[in-house]
């Protein structure tokens, strides 16, 4: 049903009538996210400041209106997407670093700022935020705590929730509330801040963070190791990982993805069965020899060449694979399904396998490539027609069904959103999805927040 008239008032009352819009051309534009599903919002909101948030939920809950949260929309799971209509409210215009304090590492930041611009804001300082997706200059600082988004320097580093200190946040009560510390240790109560990092706007949402930083390393080096087959490649990730040195990324690219990139990129990419880009950072005097441990690991079984790139270009040269993937992917299929999911790293082998064999099972062109440090994959199926769009659906559910077999998880990074809600049975049992829906009432006891989503 429409938002009633009165809710409409008192939004434009809250936001002004430049930052509340029920015309077509934004409801079109905030309709979808990068998972490429849609639905129109009834009403697009952009808000400025917490205390507009906090009348936002008052008002939506009193009509028992949806609210979903939305950032920049990189999403891929459809998490932003307004599935039951509602007021979408992003935070887009929420875009500013409240503070930077290096003598206490963290900085404090609305949910609007990008990753990337908060990247080069603490670079002068020394430090930066270890999470850093690829999407990095485009997603915000607020979708990556909603789905715990994290990237390649996770394997070291973590992910947002081993980087965040605190949070305000709105709960779908409407009542505002503070959790977590300014300080790196902390034990006092429950831990609402990681609870809400990874929770999709389904509980609060998030007005305001207060990010750990880190140090940068005064050094990096980049290597490139290129292997016979998917297990030899696998195999070496286990014992890489079973060293005491921990690279700052360790990616993984199987031989179907380094043939669509050397297609599309040419020669600087490899042809190969496999291929690992390694890159291990810290002090000079110390970086030489974490280099060698890591190049020692990473010999074995299968190893054809292993590279160390002596300058930045080289470097660039050899990142030049894992770059030129995305465009590639999508000259094959633009109605790729891209799902990350995880294992333990020593279950890698028969994971990269066994999706070889679903791949030739369903007859479906699959793509293998990710942050295999943490045993994190990205797992591409590429449908070219509808017959095989079909045949990718039910591969899809075999992969989920390998993972969960493999004491994995249904997602690293990407969260659930809308596309895998279904799934998530296989990854918890009944009781656990009991005290999550419990979980979801005391926060948004109307469940006006992000309905839809997560949980099935």
């Amino acid at each position: 049903m429409p938002v009633p008239a009165s809710l409409l008032d008192t939004l434009h009352a809250a936001f002004g009538d430049s930052a509340c819009s029920t015309r077509d051309a934004e409801r079109i534009a905030y309709a979808y996210d990068n998972s490429r599903r849609n639905a129109l919002p009834d009403a697009v909101v952009f808000a400025q400041d917490h205390a507009q948030i906090e009348a936002l939920i008052h008002a939506c809950r009193e009509h028992r209106v949806p609210v979903i949260a939305r950032g920049r929309g990189t999403n891929t799971t459809g998490a932003t997407v307004p599935v039951e209509g509602g007021v979408v409210v992003s935070f887009e215009r929420m875009n500013r670093i409240l503070s930077i304090d290096p003598d206490n590492r963290f900085a404090v930041v609305e949910p609007g700022v990008l990753n990337g611009d908060l990247q080069r804001a603490l670079a002068p300082h020394g430090f930066f935020w270890p999470p850093d997706p690829t999407s990095s200059p485009w997603c915000s600082i607020g979708g990556n705590l909603a789905c715990n988004s994290a990237g390649p320097r996770t394997v070291k580093y973590g992910s947002p929730r081993e980087n965040t200190l605190g949070l305000r946040a709105v709960a779908g009560t409407g009542e505002s509330f503070r959790c977590g510390t300014y300080t790196s240790k902390g034990a006092t109560g429950y831990d609402l801040t990681r609870l809400l990092i990874g929770s999709e706007g389904t509980l609060a949402l998030i007005t305001e963070a207060t990010l750990k930083l880190t140090p940068k390393p005064s050094s990096l080096r980049t290597l490139r190791a290129t292997y016979r087959d998917v297990s030899s490649a696998a195999h070496a990730v286990a014992r890489i990982m079973a060293q005491p040195v921990t690279p700052c990324a360790l990616e993984f690219i199987d031989d179907v993805a380094l043939k669509l990139a050397h297609d599309h990129g040419g020669g600087d990419v490899p042809l190969a069965g496999a291929m690992l880009m390694i890159e291990v950072d810290g002090e000079p005097e110390t970086l030489p020899s974490a280099v060698d441990a890591v190049s020692l690991a990473a010999h074995g079984e299968g190893l054809e060449e292993l590279r160390v790139a002596q300058t930045a270009e080289e470097t660039q040269a050899l990142w030049s694979a894992r770059k030129a993937l995305s465009p590639a992917q999508r000259t094959i299929s633009p109605n790729k399904i891209n799902e990350d999911v995880v294992v333990p790293v020593s279950h890698l082998p028969e994971l990269v396998n066994g999706i070889r064999e679903l791949s030739r099972k369903h007859d479906v062109l699959i793509v293998t490539f990710g942050h295999a440090g943490n045993g994190n994959l990205h797992v591409n199926l590429l449908p070219r027609d509808d017959a095989e769009r079909e045949r990718a659906h039910a591969c899809l559910a075999e992969v989920f069904a390998l993972v969960i077999s493999l004491q994995g998880t249904l997602s690293g990074e990407h969260g659930i959103g809308l596309v895998k809600r279904e799934f998530m049975p296989l990854a918890l049992e009944p009781a656990t999805l009991n005290l999550m829906r419990d979980v979801k009432a005391a926060f948004d006891p109307d469940g006006i927040l992000n309905p839809g989503k997560l949980l099935p």
